[in-house]
């Protein structure tokens, strides 16, 4: 009775462990997608680069990086943000890609 309650004890905690791994990643996703949009917004009205990352930095937070292209009347801006959880997640990074046109 001790051996299948620590083996399932363990399966528990495993399991646990795995489910916040995925909501940081989805979480870490969902902000990227915010700020992406957020800086897209910016730069389509008309803000410089620096000014827009720091929209960026601010809805994704401090280890975002930005970048932003602007070509034939569009600007587009990628967001990538570190995922955030210990040795399972370690290396992983969320990405994400808004585009609008510039505001005349």
């Amino acid at each position: 009775m001790t051996v299948e309650l620590a083996v399932g004890m363990v399966s528990v905690v495993v399991l646990l462990g795995l489910v916040l791994a995925l909501v940081a990643a989805g979480i870490a996703q969902i902000r990227c997608t915010d700020a992406a949009r957020a800086g897209a917004r910016a730069a389509a009205l008309g803000d410089d680069d620096e000014a827009v990352a720091l929209v960026v930095r601010r809805s994704a937070g401090g280890g975002a990086s930005t970048t932003v292209a602007r070509a034939d009347g569009w600007v587009d801006v990628t967001v990538r943000v570190p995922v955030l959880g210990g040795v399972l997640l370690d290396g992983l990074t969320a990405d994400a890609t808004a585009g609008l046109p510039v505001e005349p």
